[in-house]
């Protein structure tokens, strides 16, 4: 229908439809009244569109060329306008209105609300992580079934698969130990005699740097740094073991830790970053027979470690955790998944200099 077209085909004359608009315009000041013949099928028109015909008023509609100019354009517009006005005031007040709140799909803090609710909490400081789902402290340390194997019986070899764990909660989960005392009782564990490791714990201790560290064999964080959120540290992990060298019982250690830590003059609202450590450790029960030993000890056969948000730069002896604004631009290094446990744990030692990427925590 022609914009100059009455519903039932007659035309009206440009004088009479330009009278039309100027009277429309003159009517809007007061209350209104019932809408024109034209007015109604303009109105059933609007209503017999989609939910988002509307809305597309507020779009950005691409260029294209205009037939009708001057006055006749202006009228038609002023037209629509107050037919928007009769018909949906809401709409009207919805195009000028909502600058000043947040976007619904926001919190009030700026992140959305799904983020928000992974947040890690001093309730709940496993919250987000695929930890959360993970065994607590030494339930997450499978141990297999003993069997004889080298030099030991079954008996023997299940003994020494309860002490190397034994090392394991001695050395990462014992509370002490974490807020940086000296791990004794798991030193008690390594055989005494083995003069490379004793060294390399001795210096660690005295003088730690990137050769002799102790968090190379121990989890301890700086107590002026960082301290531990809740009693829970989350693990994943096993034993395995096989006959080694020289009759040797081999137990291989391969285990995730996952530490809660704020900052250590935090309060109950701060920060909470998660410190993921997995270490790989084997271990010979050697026998006593054939190697110098003390009962109950084993050999330190080798030992590796990865470790995200433990802190960067010169070896301290600590994981120091970033926080704030160092986390945030602690963005250079190598990108790991500290979860993921289907691959071995990396060759080489980590080196202070060496940001481990965290891409998810």
């Amino acid at each position: 229908m022609g914009a100059g077209t009455e519903p039932d085909g007659s035309s009206r004359s440009d004088e009479e439809w330009d009278r039309f608009l100027r009277e429309s315009v003159a009517g809007a000041a007061g209350a209104p009244e019932e809408p024109s013949a034209r007015a109604r099928e303009v109105a059933h028109r609007l209503r017999a569109e989609p939910a988002g015909g509307p809305e597309r008023w507020r779009g950005y509609t691409p260029a294209r060329p205009k037939r009708r100019t001057g006055w006749y354009a202006a009228g038609l517009l002023a037209c629509l306008v107050l037919l928007v006005v009769a018909l949906a005031p809401g709409r009207v007040v919805d195009l000028f209105a909502g600058d000043g709140a947040d976007p619904p799909s926001r919190t009030a803090g700026g992140a959305p609300p799904e983020e928000a609710a992974r947040r890690p909490t001093a309730e709940e400081p496993f919250r987000g992580s695929p930890a959360a789902g993970w065994a607590s402290g030494a339930a997450g340390i499978t141990v297999p079934g003993a069997r004889a194997a080298g030099w030991m019986s079954a008996a023997e070899v299940e003994r020494a698969l309860a002490r190397s764990r034994d090392f394991l909660v001695a050395s990462g989960l014992d509370r002490a130990v974490l807020r940086g005392e000296r791990p004794e009782k798991a030193l008690a564990l390594i055989n005494p005699h083995q003069k490379d490791v004793q060294d390399l714990v001795r210096t660690a201790f005295r003088s730690p740097d990137e050769k002799n560290d102790p968090l190379l064999l121990f989890s301890r964080f700086e107590p002026s740094h960082a301290r531990l959120v809740g009693d829970v540290v989350k693990t994943r992990g096993r034993l395995t073991y096989r006959e080694g060298e020289r009759g040797a019982v081999e137990v291989t250690a391969d285990v995730t830790f996952v530490y809660p830590v704020t900052r250590a003059d935090a309060g109950g609202d701060d920060e909470i970053v998660r410190t993921i450590v997995r270490r790989e450790l084997v271990l010979n029960w050697d026998d006593p027979d054939k190697v110098i030993t003390e009962p109950g000890t084993f050999s330190i056969v080798s030992y590796k470690y990865d470790v995200t948000n433990g802190g960067c730069g010169a070896s301290t002896g600590y994981f120091t955790p970033p926080f704030g604004p160092d986390r945030r631009e602690g963005g250079a290094g190598t990108e790991i998944d500290p979860y993921d446990r289907s691959t071995p744990v990396a060759e080489g030692e980590p080196t202070g200099d060496e940001c481990r990427v965290a891409t998810r925590s």
